[in-house]
């Protein structure tokens, strides 16, 4: 009996061995099962979430489709980027508004009185297809529209408020699109807000600017070509030299102009009657720092702030004044200097001859490449140009302080400073106007003198953890 016993024993605790070990067996399949349909399960969310995100690719080439409020035509005003920066703005309202966009008809009437049109300047189909899935874009009116258009005999045509916001728009302008069909805008600089608007509103024209305004093959090719030739014989500054006669006649500032000069600058001032401010004092405009620098004043600023004498400044610019007498003293300073005309055969500028936006597309395309970046003024070129650095990974822009370049070289000059004071001053003054991430400085009530939204599009940029900089 005890060997039966044990025999009893033993054979039942091998029955519980074994059905423990079963049990694990099927602990163990089903931990394996549930790691298999985790891990499955995981996979196919990633697989589900690249899908999802490969077909929304997609689904924004395809053509959105709404109902149009109307149509909208724009004759955008003024130079390349002012006329660069309207088109942005109105675009991203007709997004907003429901409306069908028209192929601006560029103004022929301006100082340069350049002919050109916008298919002459930018990629018309790409600019079409590119916001296809946000906006239907024409190149010109349908026939049914052109008949009713016959009929009315007038169209409604007028200058948006500057610096509106979107309720203007909204509340005013899409009614009168509703009722008529067509509103007609003659003017599109600054006529929308930098400021206060939707973030949605804010990234469309981010999304115009830096996505659908593409030059022609033309300026592109022609455009890359002066950076390849500048690239072969090392790194490069771009210097927009905003020393040019209408500028310094609209400004009214002659520092450095002997009595000739500066009548004729007075002269063409007063002929062009929608130049508002006749009477100027150059010399305060120019402590202000209301002036463009001159060539002279540009070559202290640069030297002073550290630029190599030996590299090489291409200037983007048009015909400087004075001329190459004008041009001497920065010449001295840094002698690789070249300019398109120079890098380039005449055949090759033969097509863009007197057409001072496509030559303004070449000096702009230029003028995103270049490792350094420094307008001599705060024009619509310099400004939208540096937002543009900004949104391409924060190229070094060096924002020169105008009224503390100035004064710091009128110290110097008249003997208060020595050369290292001078620079050091100098390097002090420039250190945050670099390009660098910045907040987009906000002025209530004053857009004019705050931050224009095309030199610092913080809504389109990687976020700054800090807040707002906002002047009272």
């Amino acid at each position: 009996m005890e060997i039966g016993g044990t025999k009893v024993c033993r054979l039942t605790q091998l029955h519980w061995w074994a059905l423990g070990a079963t049990l694990m067996m099927l602990l163990l399949c089903a931990f394996m099962v549930q790691l298999i349909m985790t891990s499955t399960m995981k996979a196919s969310s990633v697989l589900m979430f690249r899908s999802y995100i490969s077909r929304q690719a997609v689904n924004d080439q395809l053509e959105r489709v709404y109902d149009s409020n109307g149509y909208l035509i724009v004759s955008p005003n003024g130079g390349l980027n002012q006329m660069r920066a309207g088109i942005c703005d109105m675009v991203a309202i007709a997004i907003y508004l429901n409306l069908t966009f028209v192929v601006p008809e560029l103004d022929n009437t301006s100082f340069w009185r350049d002919n050109r049109q916008f298919g002459d300047i930018f990629d018309v189909d790409f600019f079409i297809t590119s916001l296809r899935g946000q906006v239907r874009i024409l190149k010109e009116l349908p026939p049914m529209q052109k008949r009713r258009l016959e009929k009315m005999r007038q169209i409604v045509s007028f200058a948006p408020i500057s610096w509106s916001d979107i309720s203007f728009y909204y509340y005013q302008m899409l009614p009168l699109i509703k009722r008529y069909g067509l509103l007609h805008f003659t003017r599109t600089d600054t006529r929308l807000a930098n400021n206060g608007l939707p973030l949605e509103l804010q990234l469309l024209r981010c999304q115009v600017n830096y996505k659908a305004l593409r030059f022609t093959s033309q300026i592109e090719e022609l455009g890359k070509k002066i950076v390849r030739l500048l690239r072969k014989n090392g790194p490069f500054l771009v210097l927009h030299l905003r020393y040019e006669m209408d500028m310094l006649a609209f400004t009214g500032c002659t520092e450095g102009c002997d009595n000739r000069e500066i009548e004729e600058l007075t002269n063409m001032r007063y002929a062009y009657t929608w130049w508002k401010e006749k009477e100027i004092d150059s010399e305060k405009r120019r402590k202000d720092g209301g002036c463009p620098l001159t060539p002279e004043e540009t070559a202290y600023a640069l030297r002073a702030l550290g630029i190599d004498p030996t590299k090489q400044i291409y200037i983007a610019a048009g015909d400087i004044y004075g001329g190459e007498k004008r041009m001497a003293s920065l010449r001295l300073a840094f002698p690789r200097m070249v300019k398109k005309e120079t890098l380039l055969k005449p055949s090759d500028l033969e097509p863009f001859k007197n057409h001072s936006n496509q030559m303004a597309a070449l000096d702009y395309m230029v003028a995103l490449e270049g490792d350094i970046f420094v307008p001599t003024f705060g024009g619509n070129m310099a400004k939208v140009v540096e937002g543009h650095r900004r949104h391409l990974g924060y190229k070094t822009t060096i924002l020169l302080d105008r009224s503390i370049v100035v004064n710091l070289i009128d110290q110097y000059k008249n003997g208060n400073l020595s050369w290292v004071e001078f620079s050091q001053a100098m390097k002090t003054g420039h250190a945050d106007r670099m390009g660098s991430p910045a907040q987009r400085l906000i002025i209530p009530g004053k857009p004019k003198e705050e931050e224009y939204f095309y030199s610092n599009p913080q809504e389109c940029l990687p976020p700054i953890h800090q807040r707002p900089k906002v002047s009272t």
